[in-house]
């Protein structure tokens, strides 16, 4: 039975303006702040709480500013006011869900949901799955959610800076032109999240730290989110001096694909080494991804079904 009316607020004013100028805003707002709007005889209703009609009733007056400043709403801009007004602990808000200033991370498929809950849970966490599973993406997201909540004072981003067929020595540039190539990945998942300008000044202001391996070595990184990317590139010694490098009330992400080792053959990975080793430990949870989550080019989970195939030959 529809709930009645009267037990509904009723939008007037700008709001209702508001819907009846961006129509394709609605569905994106209140389905994110955990309510709904109802239509009838011309007049708009909002069923939910009144600290939600208060959080949209927030977003739309942010929203109708931009307007006035720059003449235009972009999907951005309310992407950007969903994230800031829901950081802010709105009832009812989806904790599997990371509200960024440049996008609502949800995760899409059932790896990846289980994937974003052990992140709510596990001191460290370990993704193992092939290309195009959003691995790096959703731990990039997690850390940086972490940060604009105040819930950690830095990140640090980290890949072992494998030679893929070339010496560093060999390419031009100083030794961070040389090195940019192999984190900028890392650089590319930042961006997708927030505004450059705003990630090159945390990094400027070294609150975000995007380095090689090599330099975690002889640090404690106290209160901090360090992820390790592309670790199936590790050594096994390299992997045991990451994992020491966390201080108190710090977090890790390991993520890696076992089947895109680039390690000399003689060498252990350490990624694979460490199933091994830490499976023990209950504070560390391990997290397997598959083809089947896969969120590039639809072409792309069947030429990673198709190597696997050819693997077992």
């Amino acid at each position: 039975m529809p709930k009645p009316l009267k037990s509904m607020i009723h939008l007037g004013g700008q709001i209702s303006e508001f819907f009846n100028r961006f129509p394709n805003f609605k569905e994106l707002i209140v389905t994110n702040i955990k309510g709904n709007i109802t239509e009838d005889e011309g007049m708009l209703y909002f069923d939910g709480s009144q600290t939600n009609f208060d959080k949209l009733n927030m977003i739309v007056s942010k929203l109708l500013d931009v307007e006035s400043d720059k003449g235009y709403i972009e999907r951005a801009d309310v992407i950007h006011f969903i994230s800031k007004i829901l950081n802010e602990e709105i009832e009812g808000k989806d904790s599997n869900v990371y509200y960024l200033p440049k996008k609502i991370l949800k995760p899409r498929t059932v790896g990846q949901e289980k994937y974003v809950e052990e992140l709510n849970s596990s001191d460290i966490v370990i993704s193992i799955g092939p290309a195009g599973t959003g691995k790096t993406f959703i731990a990039v997201a997690k850390a940086l959610s972490e940060l604009l909540k105040k819930n950690v004072n830095r990140i640090i981003l980290t890949r072992p800076a494998v030679e893929a067929g070339e010496r560093l020595g060999y390419l031009p540039g100083d030794f961070k032109e040389k090195i940019d190539p192999y984190l900028r990945p890392l650089y590319d998942a930042l961006y997708d999240l927030a505004d450059k300008d705003r990630i090159d000044k945390l990094i400027r202001d070294g609150i975000i730290e995007i380095a090689p391996l090599a330099y975690m070595r002889g640090r404690t990184l106290s209160n901090a989110y360090l992820i390790l990317d592309e670790a199936q590139n590790t050594t096994s010694m390299q992997m045991k001096m990451f994992l020491t490098r966390l201080g108190m009330r710090s977090k890790a992400i390991i993520t890696g694909d076992v089947t895109q080792i680039d390690l000399s053959i003689t060498a252990k990975s350490g990624l694979v080494e460490l199933e091994q080793i830490v499976k023990s430990i209950a504070a560390i949870s391990f997290v397997y991804l598959g083809s089947e989550d896969v969120v590039r080019h639809p072409i792309v989970k069947e030429i990673i079904n198709a190597y696997s195939d050819f693997s077992k030959r």
